[in-house]
């Protein structure tokens, strides 16, 4: 049973919705800090206001294998982001705001969907700036009967006060790590003290769920997973990466070395992203993982690798 059903069970998690809203007064939710008065119609970075705006929803086949398992991971897209990520390669959903406003009992209904088609988990997609929303619908939803895991599947730009909101909410957490060089994320995602905020929230995330649990089936119950898309020129600064996993979380953590960067949106413009990764660059991210004690790793798999370089 999803970890929410007994803060339902406890009016706890009507208590955390009604603490969630109340943030949006001033919004905090991310390290950001617009502080705009988001109930009041003000919109800030992530330029959603009180009602979230959805892309889609249904079964995904693509995920981690742990997610996908038979039936599929049931995602819900939520329309914009808190990160301004110049490579981002679903940039009509986060940038240019592709979607429709969905209130908190059309959420509910996608929720209760996906686990009727027998999705393994309800995985909520770059979720950080509609924590309260996506809190209001689950509340319907517990009430109707869902009781799926839920997947918080975002950009790892996170504060810390709104993750000890979902402590007990959340049962899979999946971050990025995207960089471990604070001047290329202001560069490349507009945003401060990235490494610094990402990785606070992962150690919070590996805290409140630990290593990633599987059942017999080797489908995903609890804990954390985390991706790190692989850039060319060495932008992401991999090594770092690695390095505060291994030390600081768990050589056990399940972590995603991602092959599938091309140029997307505004790279194109930019010299040192406007190639795709080459397989040696991969390669060589990969052994650094292993080089730090990392081996529960996913896409590393020939399909990975079949059209790099």
């Amino acid at each position: 049973m999803a970890a929410y059903q007994q803060l339902y069970r406890t009016g706890e998690l009507e208590e955390r919705v009604d603490r969630a809203r109340a943030i949006l007064h001033s919004c905090e939710l991310c390290p950001r800090r617009c502080r705009v008065n988001r109930l009041g119609g003000e919109t800030g970075v992530c330029r959603t206001a009180d009602v979230a705006v959805v892309s889609s929803c249904g079964p995904h086949f693509g995920e981690e294998a742990p997610l996908v398992g038979i039936h599929g991971s049931g995602t819900i897209f939520f329309t914009h982001c808190n990160l301004r990520c110049m490579f981002c390669q679903n940039y009509s959903i986060s940038q240019l705001g592709e979607g429709r406003e969905a209130s908190r009992g059309e959420i509910a209904k996608m929720m209760l969907s996906l686990q009727q088609r027998g999705c393994h988990n309800i995985n909520l997609v770059t979720p950080t700036h509609v924590v309260p929303q996506i809190l209001e619908a689950l509340l319907v939803a517990a009430g109707l009967g869902l009781s799926a895991p839920l997947v918080y599947n975002c950009g790892g730009y996170e504060s810390l006060e709104t993750l000890k909101l979902l402590d007990g909410i959340v049962d899979i957490y999946m971050p990025d790590m995207k960089y471990s060089n604070e001047r290329n994320a202001r560069r490349f995602s507009g945003v401060k003290e990235y490494p610094a905020a990402n990785r606070a929230a992962v150690k919070e995330m590996h805290r409140q769920v630990g290593d990633l649990e599987v059942d017999e089936r080797g489908i995903a119950r609890r804990g954390l997973l985390i991706r790190h898309l692989v850039l060319p020129n060495g932008i992401a600064g991999t090594e770092g990466v690695v390095r505060f996993i291994a030390e600081e979380i768990s050589t056990n953590t399940y972590l995603n070395v991602m092959a599938q960067y091309y140029p997307s949106h505004r790279a194109f413009k930019i010299p040192s992203l406007s190639r795709p990764l080459t397989r040696q660059e991969f390669t060589e991210a990969v052994n650094l993982a292993r080089e730090h004690g990392l081996e529960r790793l996913d896409g590393v798999r020939p399909r990975s690798l079949a059209r790099l370089l």
